[in-house]
């Protein structure tokens, strides 16, 4: 199945699926609308480019005193990244949506969504920025919210995202998307990390079990 499509408003020349710079509208909320244009496999989407723009937009929306939280397993490899490449002190934190799953007394422990929590910092009073990979139907960061809030009540919590594919089921809204794109239902947005820490991104069929 081929992904349906949204205007990107690109230029002449530029591939079908490339990431645009934001523009106008865009620019404010941080993303690039972006064409998904293959079915399966290797998506045209540069996940490095987009690591970069989501780069930009961390350094946007932090502070001196912000914490980065990654949401486990994607989200935790941008804010290792992230934490790196900004020269950050200490180890960002890292948050598993498993044990607030509402799908949890039917499918148990989902993959990708266990891991142990880790915040190596006091939660109360906190500026957190929380990173995930795709925003979909915000039934994850539902969950993750109520992690963190087991931990303390943060002063401000924040969501940047590499892609926003749309499809909300929950009113979860990212302060900053580097990208959005338009994927059928049966498809999943999958991030994958290689030996060297580079980043790209797949489709798979959708586990409805």
């Amino acid at each position: 199945m081929t992904p349906s499509t949204t205007p990107s408003g690109a230029p002449s020349g530029v591939p079908q699926g490339a990431a645009q710079p934001p523009e106008g509208a865009n620019a404010a909320s941080g993303g690039s609308e972006v064409r998904a244009a293959t079915s399966a496999g290797a998506l045209l989407l540069d996940a490095e480019a987009l690591y970069r723009e989501l780069l930009r937009g961390v350094q946007m929306l932090r502070t001196p005193a912000t914490r980065l939280v990654g949401v486990t397993s994607g989200g935790a490899w941008l804010a290792e990244r992230l934490q790196a490449d900004m020269q950050l002190p200490d180890a960002p934190g890292v948050i598993s949506s498993a044990m607030h799953r509402d799908d949890f007394s039917k499918r148990g422990m989902v993959s990708g969504s266990g891991g142990q929590t880790a915040l190596a910092f006091d939660v109360n009073g906190a500026e957190i920025i929380l990173l995930d990979d795709v925003l979909y139907t915000g039934r994850t960061i539902r969950a993750v919210l109520n992690e963190l809030f087991d931990y303390g009540r943060p002063a401000s919590v924040k969501l940047a995202v590499l892609v926003d594919r749309g499809g909300r089921e929950l009113p979860v809204q990212a302060d900053f998307a580097s990208a959005r794109v338009t994927l059928a239902s049966t498809q999943l947005l999958a991030l994958a990390r290689d030996a060297a820490g580079g980043f790209s991104f797949r489709i798979e069929a959708r586990d409805e079990a």
